[in-house]
């Protein structure tokens, strides 16, 4: 009977593909920045509605939507397949024609560009088609199948709350409570590839607040003032020193993304605010790189008469795989991608907040090529002739292919119904 239900599914991802790319190029147009997104919100919650699943749960930490489809045979298994919906302030320099021209004049610290640089309306779109075709079997699923669409996964506006964490302290997966989450994030490797590792397929990730203060004064006069200037020269000098100071077998990263400065040309302002990401290969390293930040950032501080305080905000933990449930998922993988279709992917200080998922109930969180790309013999992805190039995510000109969108939705379908059923579950 699995034979025939998977090849349903798959004629059934067939039917939908033209609507899935519909979607996709809507989402693509119409992006929406982290805790904003009630218009994706609304079209999800209006799709899932006309599905007719049991349950439609809109308004979740924010503008998270779950549905419920509780299949049409008896079974305990319940799989989460999870989608990030928000956007990023990036302008859009994808070259399609339905490239997004959003301006955000209402988000804190705006005006920005919108656009979906890292290809969350890909993963939404995704999801949606997935969602259609389960619905179609829903006579021929055990259990339940639950459609999580999440906000703010790129991190909210400080100090607004947000993201994973948030849906789940709001009781997003509480009843029925899954026992496996799933889902994966498009990259710039070849297109349908399936990329997994085994331990941490993503770093673990914080949000960096550094405020540097000194004393106001007229750009005439600066030593009648605290310029907080060459304070903020020293700090950043010095965290690109920081890796030195950790195994190098564990890759850190901190980056500093946003600088802002209360002054003028003509004054030389009182404070100066850093805003940045630590990222660790190795979770348990946390704590000791942000000792060593602030260290540096308050001794540099008070090298020049200057002081400063360092605030970590927006912890995300490590996406984890584990052995077990990594051996459970290859063969449903492979049955997408095919065996030359799914590799090992190199490790990667990316993050994603669906740790909060996968670590909590069980699962793995895979990549999904979507780029003009072939591998290299480093198992980095390179440009292929003629193609489009490689484009990484969060670069204005990220793009993501169309064909590669019902790969996507296959992926969602077979793991969970292969997890409904119990051909999905990891050995004890």
């Amino acid at each position: 009977m699995s034979d025939t239900v998977h090849e349903r599914i798959d004629v059934a991802a067939a039917a939908v593909e033209s609507q899935v790319i519909d979607w996709r190029h809507h989402l693509h147009a119409h992006p929406e920045l982290s805790n904003r997104e009630s218009e994706t919100a609304a079209l999800i919650a209006d799709h899932l509605r006309s599905l007719g699943l049991d349950e439609v749960r809109t308004g979740i930490a924010g503008h998270g939507v779950v549905g419920v489809l509780r299949g049409g045979l008896p079974g305990d298994q319940v799989v989460a397949l999870r989608a990030d919906i928000d956007a990023l302030p990036v302008v859009d320099e994808c070259g399609a024609p339905f490239a997004s021209k959003v301006v955000d004049e209402s988000y804190p610290g705006g005006p920005f560009p919108v656009s979906h640089a890292c290809g969350h309306d890909c993963h939404t779109a995704m999801l949606l088609g997935a969602a259609s075709v389960l619905a179609g079997v829903r006579e021929s699923l055990p259990g339940t199948v639950l459609f999580v669409f999440q906000p703010a996964e790129e991190g909210p506006p400080v100090p607004e709350r947000g993201g994973a964490r948030e849906m789940l302290a709001a009781g997003a997966c509480d009843d029925p409570r899954p026992t496996m989450a799933f889902g994966f994030h498009v990259t710039p490797y070849p297109k349908g590839v399936v990329g997994y590792r085994v331990g941490n397929q993503f770093g673990a990730s914080c949000l960096v607040k550094i405020v540097i203060t000194g004393m106001q004064v007229h750009g005439s006069t600066p030593w009648m003032g605290i310029d907080t200037m060459p304070a903020v020269g020293a700090v950043l000098t010095g965290i690109g020193q920081l890796y030195r100071q950790v195994n190098a077998f564990s890759p850190v990263t901190v980056s500093i993304g946003h600088i802002e400065d209360v002054g003028r040309f003509n004054i030389i302002g009182r404070t100066t605010t850093l805003w940045g990401t630590i990222r660790c290969a190795v979770e348990s390293d946390m704590a000791d790189i942000r000792e060593r930040l602030e260290t540096l950032a308050t001794h540099c501080s008070q090298a020049y008469n200057c002081s400063a305080t360092v605030d970590y905000m927006q912890d995300v933990p490590a996406v984890h795989n584990t052995k077990p449930w990594i051996d459970a998922s290859l063969p449903s993988l492979c049955r997408v991608a095919g065996v030359n279709g799914v590799v090992e992917t190199i490790p990667t200080l990316g993050y994603d907040d669906v740790s909060e998922f996968v670590n909590r109930y069980g699962g793995i969180y895979v990549t999904l090529g979507v780029q003009d790309t072939e591998l290299a013999d480093d198992g980095t992805p390179r440009p292929i002739e003629g193609g489009r190039g490689i484009a990484v995510n969060h670069n204005p000109r990220f793009y993501a292919d169309d064909d590669t969108l019902v790969t996507g939705v296959r992926l969602h379908c077979h793991v969970a119904y292969d997890h409904l059923t119990g051909v999905l579950v990891p050995e004890e």
